[in-house]
């Protein structure tokens, strides 16, 4: 069974980037969202196997978002994506419990490996 993923990026062009990425290789991609309080409602509602989240987006960040999906579900898998430069945000999003993280642009086999490694 394909993994179901869900994309988050306030970015339509990444979120694209990143589904075309993950189409290509296997994955499903059964929702997207473009900020952290879209990303709850839709983890809630998908229930999706993984979840790749921006870190800086209107409305609610993704470190914010990961935390709340987080409370929903423990064993929720969360990769993070930032631009270059956010290490501190990054340490922050690992220790709120994200598996791993992604650094824009987007590499393809770095993201299917760090999707790969999070899903175990």
């Amino acid at each position: 069974m394909n993994k179901r993923i869900l994309i988050v990026d306030d970015a339509a062009f990444m979120r694209m980037m990143i589904k075309e990425i993950l189409s290509k290789n296997g994955f499903e991609v059964v929702g997207e969202a473009s900020d952290g309080a879209q990303a709850v409602e839709k983890y809630k509602e998908l229930s999706p196997d993984l979840i790749t989240l921006d870190i800086t987006m209107p409305e609610m960040d993704g470190i914010s978002a990961l935390k709340e999906i987080k409370k929903m579900d423990s064993n929720a898998k969360v990769i993070m994506c930032s631009a270059m430069g956010q290490q501190a945000m990054v340490i922050d999003a690992i220790q709120a419990g994200a598996k791993d993280f992604i650094v824009k642009p987007f590499q393809a086999d770095r993201v299917i490996e760090a999707i790969t490694k999070a899903l175990g």
